[in-house]
Order: structure tokens, then sequence, then C-alpha cells
């Protein structure tokens, strides 16, 4: 277990050398990382938040690719962090190994399912770490605890040897507290050693978006724009959009999800689309662990323990349906920003929540929090949460989506804009 002096941040300390490769350029000499425990080592026994899990299951026999290409490329690793239950949480409380205390608001949750991973780098005990996103796990903890936090493109990076959650959304992601680091460790992962700066051809701004968080829209959207406009001096096309219409209109298989919905602040169309992904997660989860969690009858968190039963109960009936509101959401997408267009949004709904909320308070906060985060998700296009310092002394952020494969390209912008942001 972590000890205070650490922010709870570990599980385990464990140094791993570097394993200098001739193949690959020692990009990352110098630099420290910390890994989520969701990823194989080998020889250790992959924990995936949970005691039983780590009781019943085996040491890895190969650790995973991901990993070993930062070792390969002369980083260091330091640990392994904390993680929510199963990776079954945007909130970063384990009720086995604890909570790993926010750096940067005591008080406040640090955010998971990579929990440990975001508190590591935020608290600078490393210089970057890995993660997992399949619903928000490193973009949520990235915007709680005030760093950048960077989920690529599904595919884009290897989830061999990474625990799988619901895989049509896993994607590993990686945080770091300035962009030159960010950037460097996206080369790495991305297997693009050279990333050329490109003005985007729009920034579009989801007005609508803005009005779900508590944060004054214009603290999130101006930096940003102007930042955009010191860059490239002012050539950028800048458009705002009504995102909830738009999808409503261009993705029609949403219409089997929608709701009534009581919540002025609610923007149907896109709590449709979260409650599409979290069916489709739900239902994958129970494929990939519901015979094992039939079997074992784990021990689980309160909260896990009623997410992880009502995917259990899940059917593949709306399955279909699901897979045309993914297929229709890409080309909605990649339609409205065209070539290199980049859309602005809030990562969350605001500052992180206190730790252990009202939990009809928390569960308002965490549906306005998917439909923003399912953007990226369902679409499995790119995203990057910018940290923009403190409101009211609480991090807030704000977040750039770009299509799919353009994963470079949206690392060089936002390592780009970093001098005036």
């Amino acid at each position: 277990m972590a000890t205070n002096n650490d922010f709870g941040a570990f599980i385990e300390k464990l140094t791993i050398s570097p394993t200098p490769s001739s193949s690959v350029p020692s990009s990352l000499h110098g630099l420290t990382f910390a890994i989520k425990d969701i990823f194989d080592v080998e020889g250790r026994v992959t924990g995936f938040g949970n005691p039983d899990w780590l009781r019943t299951h085996t040491a890895a026999t190969s650790t995973a690719p991901v990993v070993s290409s930062l070792l390969e490329a002369g980083a260091t690793s330091l640990g392994i962090t904390i993680m929510d239950e199963m990776a079954y949480s945007i909130n970063g409380e384990n009720a086995h190994y604890g909570t790993p205390i926010n750096p940067i608001a005591f008080d406040r949750v640090p955010g998971g399912s990579s929990s440990g991973s975001a508190v590591a780098v935020a608290a600078g005990l490393v210089d970057f770490s890995i993660g997992t996103d399949t619903g928000g796990s490193v973009r949520v903890p990235a915007s709680y605890c005030g760093i950048f936090g960077f989920r690529p493109s599904h595919g884009a990076v290897s989830t061999t040897g990474v625990t799988p959650m619901a895989q049509s959304f896993d994607t590993v992601g990686w945080f770091a507290r300035d962009t030159a680091t960010l950037k460097r460790v996206g080369c790495v992962l991305l297997q693009q050693p050279h990333l050329n700066l490109t003005e985007p051809s729009q920034l579009i701004i989801a007005d609508d978006c803005f009005k779900l968080c508590s944060v004054p829209s214009d603290l999130l959207v101006q930096p940003v724009v102007r930042s955009v406009e010191k860059t490239f001096g002012g050539t950028t096309v800048v458009k705002n959009v009504n995102l909830g219409e738009y999808i409503e209109e261009n993705v029609p298989s949403l219409k089997h999800f929608m709701t009534s919905d009581d919540d002025k602040f609610c923007i149907p169309s896109l709590m449709a689309l979260s409650s599409s992904m979290r069916l489709f997660q739900r239902y994958e989860f129970k494929i990939n662990h519901g015979e094992w969690i039939s079997f074992v009858k784990p021990e689980f968190g309160p909260e896990i323990g009623s997410r992880i039963d009502e995917a259990i109960r899940t059917s593949d009936e709306k399955i279909d349906l699901c897979l045309s509101v993914k297929s229709e959401l890409i080309t909605a997408l990649s339609t409205l920003l065209g070539d290199k267009g980049v859309l602005v949004i809030p990562t969350v709904p605001g500052p992180p929540p206190h730790l252990q909320a009202d939990v009809a308070a928390l569960e308002t906060f965490r549906s306005r929090a998917f439909s923003l985060l399912s953007v990226a998700g369902v679409s499995g296009f790119c995203q990057v949460s910018i940290p923009l310092g403190l409101h009211e002394n609480l991090p807030v952020s704000v977040s750039l989506v770009a299509k799919h494969g353009l994963d470079g390209f949206l690392l060089s912008l936002v390592d780009s804009l970093s001098g005036f942001i």
C-alpha cells in the first residue's frame, strides 16, 4: 500500500530500468514514469484494482508492448499505480487500496480509473505516466488533477498485455505536466518520431456543451481561441456550433436511446450517445469478465458492485443499434470537422467533486460528464485535456478533439499552444 509521502499514488514501488534498443531512439532518456495496475509486467500479477482478481490470477509471462517501448526509449519506471476496481469508475476512489490524494485539491476526488497514474504526475513523483481510457479514465483524472491527458484514436496504441474493460472503447493514454513531455511520449507510443506542426483548418466551438459546465465558458474557450490566433496569425477559421443539435440530426439511430429528461442542463442527443456507449461497454465487460465474477464472487466496493451487477444482467438486445450509432457518429463528426478541423469542448462539467460526495449529486455530475466524454469515446477520435489553471482554487480544463488518426497533428498543435495558454 502507498504511504502519505507519495500521495497514495502507488500500489507497488517497482523500479524497472531502461532497456535501450539499437533500433529505438533514446528519446525518453532520463525520464521517469508510472504504470497503471492494468498493464502486464513480466513476473508480476496484474491487479486490475481488486484483491480477488490479484489472488486468482497468475504472474504475467511477458510485458505489455506499450511498457516495453517506453523502457526501450530510455525511460525508467518507478512503480505501479492504484486504479479503480476493474476500471469501472471515473471517481478514483478504491474501497480496498485507498484513494490517491489529489495534489491540487486535497478534499476532492482525483478522478479515475487511472487515478494513481494522474496523481503521480500531478505530485511530481514521475515525469509522465500511462493509463487507460475507456469511458474517460485518462481525460477525467487529468482534468481533476490539473495536468495534460491524452486519449489517442481507438486502436492507435497497442492494447496487447492490457487487461480489457470494453475493447471497442479501450485506449492506452498518457499524462504529463507539460506539452513537450506529452509529445515526446506520444512520438514513442504512436511510433511517429517526427511530428510537424500544421495549422488547423477550423476551430469549432461546441457552444451548447459549455452550458453543461459550472465554469464560465469564456474562461475555458477564450484561452484556446487566443492561443490559436497568436500561433497562426489569426488565419484559422473559428466557428460556433450547437453540437447536440448537429448530432441529433445526423445520427438517426440515437432516437432509440433518447429519453425525456427534466434536467435543463441536459443535451438529449449527447445523453443518448452516452447511454449507447455505456450499454455497449457493459455488454463487453460482461463478455470479458462475467464468467470470472460468477465463479469467484469477488468483493467490490458498493458503487462499483452495483455497476458490475448491472453489467452482468446486460443483454445483446440493442448492441446492433450501438454499432449503428458509432458508425453514424464517425461519419457525422468527420463531416463536421473536415480536413484537420478541431472541436473544442469541456473535458468535464466542472471542478472535481468532493470526496465521498452525495450519491445523487454525484450521479447528476457523472451523467453530464459522460455525455461530454462519449463524443470521442463512441467515435474513437483522439482527444487531449488541457489544464487551464485554477478557478475558485479548483483545477479546470478544456479539451480538443480531432479525427481518428490525427493524433500526431493534435499533439503538435497542443505543444504549439502551450506558450500562450
